[in-house]
């Protein structure tokens, strides 16, 4: 269980490759990054947006497939082809009118670390590199790509009376 008082939780961030996809990718023949997706993770995800609690996605990749698969679920903060992830965070933040400590990232490697030193609640796969795990206040069950997204917010949703509460969470 996460230690953290999730109820306060406004926003949820996750990173893709090494998340919500497996750290290794299959290539295209065109050099296309191919990647997996968990289908629980995409339950968890559309029932959080549904039942209003913010998911956003930051991830240095770029692909039309990454765009389509959380947008179809109904994220609207994707933020793509990030160099600087703590400036997207940044910008985030201060549209969404959310502070630090409303904040559940989500991430797995160097690029994250600068936001999940910032954020109240840093969250990390099982398989996340070390200096990422040290500075998570949860270490996930699961490896990334298996169910890491489904595992946070159903806590999330849990701690907020939003989890199997009605007839939403029953369907798609």
């Amino acid at each position: 269980m996460i230690d953290y008082d999730l109820s306060r939780i406004k926003l949820v961030v996750f990173d893709v490759d090494g998340v919500l996809s497996a750290e290794t990718i299959t290539l295209s023949a065109e050099g296309e990054p191919l990647r997996t997706v968990n289908i629980k993770d995409g339950y968890a995800i559309q029932l959080a947006c549904k039942k209003g609690l913010r998911v956003a996605i930051i991830t240095g990749g770029s692909t039309k497939a990454v765009y389509k698969r959380y947008s179809g679920l109904g994220v609207t903060d994707i933020f793509m082809g990030a160099k600087n992830k703590l400036e997207v965070y940044e910008r985030l933040l201060s549209e969404c009118n959310i502070s630090d400590e409303e904040v559940v990232y989500v991430g797995d490697d160097i690029p994250d670390h600068a936001v999940m030193c910032r954020v109240g609640c840093p969250c990390c796969p099982k398989d996340a590199c070390s200096d990422i795990k040290a500075v998570s206040r949860y270490v996930c069950d699961r490896k990334g790509g298996y169910g890491v997204g489904r595992e946070i917010l159903e806590q999330v949703l849990k701690a907020q009376g939003k989890w199997m509460d009605d007839e939403v969470a029953f369907g798609w």
